[in-house]
């Protein structure tokens, strides 16, 4: 089985998507208090944890198994709530380790809160880092690139608006700074991924394009040594368009560039300053606008190749490789 979370304004929906053809809604989890336009969900082994931007939200987990069998849409409950913050960007979740970080929250002046998941359905606070102010997005990793200070060790990259920090979160009450870097014409840091060697960084600035008159525009940067990281080049798409996330499957890197849709771009030469767009999917034909219309996530990561997509006013996609 393969399943979709979409978030909405008002709800994350459960989308059984195993026959791609015929993808069916099993049911929706309502928002814990209000709507809002901003909702993030990861998961964690079997579970579901999300939060957003409405005023006391929390985070609420969901046990996915709940969703085998399903025939009939329902409108589920969450399993488990968790208070110690009340609205927040963005969630980040380290697979390997069971932490959650809450980004963009109420807490730590909007640095990443710490939540220990290990047993999904008691979360419990473990702390937070608040010394390099607003955090709007993030990834975690468990370290094992090119930089062997840093081996096994917890790493947070967080997109912090106007820099990159990568902090060393290994230890919850005791969180270290590494480094920050920034870049030429800066005009909102957004969100950033890691090439699966942990060579170079990926990072999307959401504004460049629209305040700053750029071409889409990937800023990559080479953190092979974590103290010192480095620019190393800018990519450049053909239009305007904003680029929002990007995410990187073995030498693809996947972004979703709003009224462009989504890019495929081959990473492959990456280190010789090479990057080559091999494929894309417009949800809006004949628009390549500086605007926030159009796809704003993609997941590259399911086993069967399929692809899906979310769209400020298309909606729902699952799109493959043709």
């Amino acid at each position: 089985k393969e399943y979709a979370l979409m978030a909405t304004n008002s709800a994350v929906i459960f989308i059984d998507i195993s026959d791609p053809l015929e993808p069916f809604i099993l049911g929706h989890l309502p928002t814990a208090t209000s709507n809002s336009t901003w909702r993030d969900v990861k998961t964690y082994n079997n579970y579901a944890f999300i939060v957003s931007e409405a005023s006391g939200h929390g985070m609420q987990v969901f046990d996915l198994t709940r969703l085998r069998g399903v025939t009939i849409r329902q409108t589920f409950t969450a399993d488990a709530h968790y208070t110690g913050f009340g609205n927040a960007h963005n969630i980040v979740i380290n697979e390997t380790n069971g932490y959650a970080y809450a980004v963009g929250s109420n807490t730590f002046g909007g640095g990443p809160h710490f939540v220990d998941i290990s047993d999904p359905l008691n979360p419990t606070a473990a702390g937070g880092y608040a010394n390099d102010a607003y955090s709007h997005d993030a990834q975690v990793v468990t370290y094992n690139g090119p930089d062997t200070d840093y081996t096994g060790r917890e790493i947070y990259i967080g997109s912090n608006e106007n820099e990159v920090v990568i902090v060393d979160v290994t230890d919850k009450n005791a969180p270290t700074r590494i480094s920050t870097i920034n870049y030429a014409d800066i005009g909102y840091t957004h969100q950033g991924w890691f090439t699966e060697d942990m060579s170079y960084f990926l990072l999307g600035d959401e504004l460049d394009e629209k305040n700053l008159g750029y071409n889409t525009r990937t800023i990559v940067f080479d953190f092979r040594d974590l103290d010192n990281p480095t620019f190393h080049m800018s990519y450049l798409g053909d239009t305007f368009a904003i680029d929002h996330n990007g995410y990187v499957k073995g030498n693809l890197f996947f972004l979703a560039n709003y009224s462009e849709g989504v890019r495929i771009i081959d990473i492959s030469n990456i280190g010789a300053g090479v990057m080559t767009e091999v494929g894309f999917f417009d949800t809006i034909p004949g628009s390549s606008a500086s605007s926030f219309d159009g796809v704003w996530n993609v997941y590259p990561y399911f086993p069967s190749g399929n692809i899906i997509l979310s769209d400020t006013q298309g909606g729902f996609f699952i799109i493959r490789k043709s």
